[in-house]
């Protein structure tokens, strides 16, 4: 009976903190010539979310890492509307409609105070 001899399969980290953490994440890969190699998986990208409500931004798209932000182009950081690229469409209507109600409100308290002291 020919017994065959199992390659060992451990490997060892080559940076960073050599802890099982969130960031420290391997790929065990075997390589052409039959070693076994890692390679760091990059974290998963949250993408940006309403500074108001919370829900994810549509057409803003997620970067990681952080610096690449800052060669992105304009339209993969914004949309055309007012807070476009930090808050809803939603949000930015809700924000609208009570500006626009204040201002009412402060119109009325001024003929009231008016109209009491007339």
């Amino acid at each position: 009976v020919a017994s065959t001899m199992v390659q060992d399969k451990r490997v060892t980290f080559k940076r960073r903190a050599a802890y099982h953490t969130k960031g420290n994440k391997i790929q065990v890969l075997r390589t052409p010539g039959g070693r076994y190699t890692i390679k760091y998986r990059t974290k998963r990208v949250s993408p940006p979310r309403c500074g108001d409500c919370g829900i994810l931004l549509n057409g803003i798209k997620a970067f990681r890492p952080k610096p690449d932000m800052k060669n992105a182009k304009k339209r993969q950081l914004t949309v055309s509307r007012a807070y476009g690229g930090a808050i809803c469409a939603n949000c930015v209507q809700i924000r609208i409609k009570r500006a626009f109600l204040i201002e009412e409100q402060k119109i009325v308290k001024a003929l009231l105070q008016t109209r009491k002291s007339g």
